[in-house]
Formats: structure tokens, sequence, C-alpha cells
């Protein structure tokens, strides 16, 4: 299973909808907390090619986006393949 990893803040739902899909899955991942720390939100906005909203998600090498987007590849079926690449 690749990496998966969340770019994350405490208060925001979308976060906690992308976790709580995750979970669902039985997926394990790495959490970073961005709120009030403007060099790890650098961080990730420079990762994710510009996008300065949370949360965003990677898999593997993959950037998938946002919680949307995570949530989109689930109702595609995309998204058990791609955790289980």
């Amino acid at each position: 299973m690749p990496k998966v990893v969340l770019y994350t803040t405490s208060w925001c739902p979308y976060c906690a909808a992308a976790k709580s899909l995750l979970k669902s899955k039985g997926v394990a991942f790495e959490e970073i907390d961005v709120d009030g720390k403007p060099d790890l939100r650098r961080a990730m906005t420079e990762r994710s090619g510009g996008r300065s909203s949370v949360p965003q998600i990677f898999i593997g090498d993959r950037h998938v986006g946002g919680s949307d987007d995570l949530h989109a590849l689930d109702a595609r079926g995309e998204l058990d393949p791609l955790l289980a690449a």
C-alpha cells in the first residue's frame, strides 16, 4: 500500500470527512496539521501545485486533491485500486 499523507487543520470538516473515509477503509495515513504553521502550509501549497486549502491528500506520489476529490475517486471505484497499488 502506498503512503497516504493528509495536510489538515483540526477545525476543518472536510478534513474530518476525508479521514473518516480512509479510516473506514482501514487505511493508515500520516496527518500533517498546518494550522498556524506557515512553513508547513507553504510546503503543502508547493507540493499540491498551488492549492492552499485543506485537506490536501497524497497517495504515494499522486496528488489526489481535497476531500471532494477523494470521495469522487471512491464513488468511481478508483480509490481502492489506487490504495492497493
